[in-house]
């Protein structure tokens, strides 16, 4: 059996990001009984960024999956021996969601040698990358995932990135002070652009299963 991990970085259960990690899911499980699809929901869970600990570079002990124990050890453990991994976040300030962030730091630190500062991963998989937007692709702040690219890279091998641009910050504009916004504007690019993101989501969970059974 197969594994893709999802690992959503969004806070609310149904909007955006949910969604498109939801049509993920649904593509790469349309490919084989063999592939199993797993979502991981980072607010639904009680854990920290990186302790500092050094317990995964203790000599003849070092681990390239973080020692400390709360309830992010699991997901981790999973992530370390999965086929697949997707990482979706929403976009706030220009960067993913503090979740996603601190959920980085405990992934890829123990990737990391203070020896030869290499990043190595207990195995190399295809990534996705998922952000989901209020800017448009001509105008937004974006960093994606910052300078934890590089370490995803690195570890695991390229990375493919999938953007939802201009989403719905809420289903009724009319509660609340977001004058700054066209509601019908936002309506307009939704009706054109929406099933085209979902079935996008969908193409890519489908790609990333069938490139993992060709792998195998």
């Amino acid at each position: 059996m197969k594994r893709i991990i999802i690992i959503d970085g969004g806070p609310r259960k149904n909007f955006n990001t949910a969604s498109i990690l939801q049509k993920f899911a649904e593509g790469a499980s349309s490919v084989s009984d063999t592939i199993e699809v797993k979502t991981v929901r980072l607010y639904g869970l009680d854990y920290k960024g990186c302790m500092s600990c050094m317990a995964c570079k203790i000599k003849g002990k070092a681990s390239n999956v973080c020692k400390f124990k709360d309830a992010l050890t699991p997901v981790l453990e999973d992530i370390a021996q999965a086929d697949g991994l997707v990482l979706g976040s929403p976009i706030y300030y220009g960067d993913v969601t503090g979740q996603m962030r601190t959920f980085l730091e405990r992934l890829a630190f123990p990737w990391l040698s203070y020896n030869d500062y290499s990043m190595t991963a207990p195995k190399q998989m295809p990534v996705v990358l998922v952000e989901t937007m209020n800017g448009t692709p001509e105008r937004n702040n974006s960093q994606g995932y910052g300078s934890m690219e590089y370490c995803i890279k690195a570890a695991l091998g390229d990375f493919k990135r999938l953007i939802a641009y201009n989403t719905y910050q809420v289903k009724n504009y009319d509660r609340y002070e977001l004058a700054g916004f066209s509601e019908e504007a936002k309506r307009q690019w939704r009706n054109e652009h929406l099933e085209q993101d979902l079935q996008h989501a969908f193409d890519e969970g489908r790609k990333m299963a069938e490139n993992i059974l060709t792998l195998s």
